[in-house]
């Protein structure tokens, strides 16, 4: 299997997961635009055994079908991006021969006769020659083309693949243009536009699949307000990312550009492909979309993209039951244990969940997290549990922190507009959740109702400048992530631990758009970090820190961990990491399970203060989101 476009049958067989080889990196330049690209479903891929030819050797010749010849005039952007499933095996590089022999040149040269390289028979007899028939042939079927040559890859059947590959390994030498036109003399290529960057978080996200309808090829939208409309209006504000999802619905090739805001997809083949595409909409103006394959936006694959002016910042009229980071009481320090008196009450309230989007939130104390307990080490911590009376549930508390029956939720089940009261020595020092644990226990968690108590060992923890409080938690509605309005709760996706949003500190923005923490350089910052889940581990991570000191699991008995880049911790613990900061910029607070943060769970850390370029140097790009 040494011969020419080996490389796509062993891409095609790692696409499809048959194989996991590793692979060389293209090193020339890609596009701007963030662009994601997911394979086809396994029916769509290439086979992987040979398929033997019969013919005899004398007749070992490219045959002439009814299939055009792909020639030249293909999309060298295009090509490339198919050269990628070549570049596993082959080389541009003159010279340089891997798996297969390199391609430099290789339009206009005899086959097999790169030196050096081991060639099959088959080729080796076939006396053919590499122009673009013959390659487009090639291409199209290895195995009728060059009889007996042990190719299992079936060929490229898309006429634009081949053609824009082609066009590609053309561009990248001309053997006549190099041998006549002097290197001082040939222009450069034009360097491809400048580009906003896009930040970790889109502003607004669409999702469309080609089909057919009204019998033509069109968009069709899929979820929120473009739902089942054929090439819909798709709207932004100047400024705004905006991500976009492309899935492959009836199998043709198609991909999606954006061409005034020079933004373009990958191209997919096979039904259920996807790619992902992500731009900012940099001006205000009324602008088109369309699918860039020849002949498809005539047939109908097109629409419209309109980007309004930036607008004035939005007044959020939901109630927001978000609660601030910074919100936490200040370290106890040196003191002899008491009796600390904490008073809870249960409110149920429709609150902010996303912009346009609010839900129905079963909190304590009206906020998500519920507010940060501090205790010392010995204290008898005496709660008072009030259910609010306009509640439609029983609720209570369980705490962590408590060795008791039900962590003290067998004491504290409440009716509406009624109170009770449990006490618990604080035995053990560390950081601890403590939820509401009324059957559905998960349900009451999954509404909001959780919080963290510290238990300080005796003297406290060393003083920081900065005391942060974040928690991760989950929230299941019926309707799609994304939609507007007020969202109801779904029993079964709860049931089936199927999140719609992912949130730090009850809301999608909640540490990012409403509340973003905010620190200096050289400053030290502690964050209590838990989960409360109720079904999902985090993998919490700040984008561009290490922590220096990790207090696993919520121990503060144990000397900590240092130098941590992740931490894990599963639903109902908690972490306190401690990190000094030491270079500007936004830091990002992620669980590192990334696919989250498409779901809200994003927050940012802003640092202001002096550049350090002997630690960091770089031109951050402006709306990156560091």
């Amino acid at each position: 299997m040494r011969e020419f476009a080996v490389a796509i049958v062993f891409s095609a067989l790692v696409v499809g997961g048959a194989l996991l080889l590793p692979y060389s990196v293209d090193k020339s330049p890609m596009p701007q635009t963030v662009a994601v690209r997911q394979a086809a479903p396994e029916s769509a891929r290439a086979p992987t055994e040979p398929v033997q030819s019969t013919t005899p050797p004398a007749q070992r010749q490219v045959q002439n079908t009814a299939q055009p010849a792909a020639g030249a005039g293909g999309d060298r952007e295009q090509g490339r991006q198919v050269y990628r499933k070549c570049q596993a095996c082959h080389s541009l590089e003159a010279g340089k021969n891997g798996v297969g022999p390199t391609l430099a040149q290789i339009v206009g040269k005899r086959a097999a006769s790169e030196p050096g390289y081991a060639y099959s028979p088959a080729l080796r007899a076939s006396g053919l020659s590499w122009d673009v028939a013959t390659l487009d042939q090639y291409l199209l079927d290895p195995q009728k083309s060059v009889p007996g040559n042990k190719m299992p890859f079936p060929g490229l059947k898309t006429e634009n693949e081949r053609r824009d590959v082609i066009a590609y390994l053309e561009a990248s030498v001309t053997p006549a243009a190099a041998a006549t036109s002097p290197p001082a003399t040939t222009p450069a290529p034009a360097a491809p536009p400048q580009r906003g960057s896009v930040s970790y978080i889109p502003d607004i996200r669409y999702t469309l699949r080609s089909g057919i309808a009204e019998g033509r090829m069109v968009f069709i939208g899929s979820g929120g307000m473009i739902d089942g409309q054929i090439n819909p209006v798709l709207s932004a504000a100047e400024g705004q990312v905006v991500q976009i999802t492309l899935i492959n619905g009836e199998g043709a090739e198609h991909d999606i550009v954006f061409p005034e805001q020079s933004a373009k997809s990958p191209r997919i083949t096979g039904r259920g492909s996807s790619t992902t595409l992500a731009f900012r909409a940099e001006r205000a103006g009324d602008f088109a979309y369309l699918c860039s394959v020849p002949g498809h936006e005539l047939a109908g694959m097109k629409g419209q993209f309109l980007v309004t002016p930036r607008p004035p910042a939005q007044t959020v009229v939901e109630a927001v039951i978000s609660r601030e980071a910074t919100d936490l009481p200040p370290p106890i320090g040196t003191r002899a244990p008491q009796t600390v008196r904490v008073d809870l009450i249960t409110v149920e309230l429709e609150g902010r969940l996303a912009e346009g989007a609010t839900f129905g939130y079963w909190t304590f104390n009206g906020k998500v997290p519920g507010p940060f307990l501090r205790v010392r080490v010995g204290d008898t911590v005496e709660v008072h549990l009030k259910n609010a009376a306009d509640s439609s549930m029983i609720h209570s508390v369980d705490f962590h922190a408590a060795t008791g029956p039900g962590g003290g939720a067998a004491a504290t089940q409440a009716d509406p507009g009624h109170e009770k009261m449990v006490k618990f020595k604080a035995l053990v020092p560390g950081i601890y959740v403590y939820h509401c644990a009324t059957p559905m226990v998960a349900h009451h968690i999954a509404n909001g109702m959780y919080g963290l108590i510290l238990v300080e060992p005796e003297g406290g923890l060393p003083a920081v400048d900065h005391e942060l409080y974040v928690m991760q938690g989950e929230i299941y509605t019926e309707a799609a992530f994304g939609q507007r309005g007020s969202q109801e709760f779904s029993v079964e996706k709860l049931l089936h631990e199927r999140p719609e949003y992912f949130v730090f500190n009850g809301s999608v923005g909640a540490l990012s758009k409403l509340h973003p923490m905010k620190a200096k350089v050289g400053e030290t910052v502690r964050i209590f970090f838990g989960v409360g889940g109720p079904n999902y581990t985090s993998s919490f991570h700040v984008i561009g820190e290490i922590f220096d000191r990790v207090y696993n699991l919520g121990d503060l008995q144990s000397p900590p961990a240092r130098g941590v880049q992740t931490v894990t911790v599963p639903a109902g613990g908690a972490t306190i990491v401690e990190f000094k900061l030491d270079v500007p910029g936004n830091y990002i607070l992620v669980d590192h399970a990334l696919s989250r943060a498409e779901r809200g769970l994003v927050g940012i850390l802003q640092v202001e203060g002096d550049a350090k370029p002997e630690i960091f140097e770089g031109k951050v790009e402006p709306g990156s989101g560091h």
